[in-house]
């Protein structure tokens, strides 16, 4: 967790200085990358709300998203991550929305994924997706390696809007 909150502490500075705030949408990696980023002080001036959507009743109830919602979309792929990565920035009303979606083990998913399979998805100004395979059966260490994978990409989503601000021409 460490690790995480290392990470976590780089997302905050950059949202804090930024004005920006972010809701989160997480199931494999079990609340991990909200600890994270709550566990940072003035966490509420940038965290608007989160959920850990583990199953088709909670991403029903929790993101209202229904079976015709889900037509086309499957639970841990990358379409899915960014589907649930918006919704969530949507239903808090984020500047960021990030969604985390896989198979923490240890053994695979019903859709075929080996454990160690997470798709990832960042809702925002700069708009990241990706999947990790770890390999590992290992279900503690596949849901740090799901929730530092995911702090990893928000902070190159969160560089890649700094640097395009930066491009901006100044008024």
């Amino acid at each position: 967790m460490r690790e995480q909150l290392d990470r976590a502490g780089r997302v905050a500075a950059r949202l804090t200085a930024r004005r920006e705030t972010v809701a989160v949408a997480e199931s494999s990696a079990g609340g991990l990358v909200a600890a994270a980023l709550l566990a940072v002080p003035g966490a509420s001036a940038y965290f608007l709300g989160g959920a850990v959507v583990y199953t088709g009743a909670a991403r029903r109830a929790l993101l209202g998203l229904d079976e015709a919602g889900m037509a086309g979309l499957r639970s841990a792929s990358e379409p899915y991550a960014e589907r649930v990565a918006a919704l969530v920035r949507e239903r808090h009303g984020a500047d960021w929305g990030l969604c985390e979606t896989g198979a923490a083990g240890p053994r695979g998913n019903r859709y075929g994924d080996a454990a160690g399979h997470t798709c990832l998805s960042v809702a925002g100004p700069a708009p990241r997706r990706a999947t990790l395979e770890t390999g590992l059966a290992d279900r503690a260490a596949n849901m740090e390696a799901f929730a530092a994978a995911m702090l990893d990409a928000f902070l190159d989503a969160l560089a890649e809007a700094d640097r395009a601000s930066q491009a901006l021409p100044q008024p």
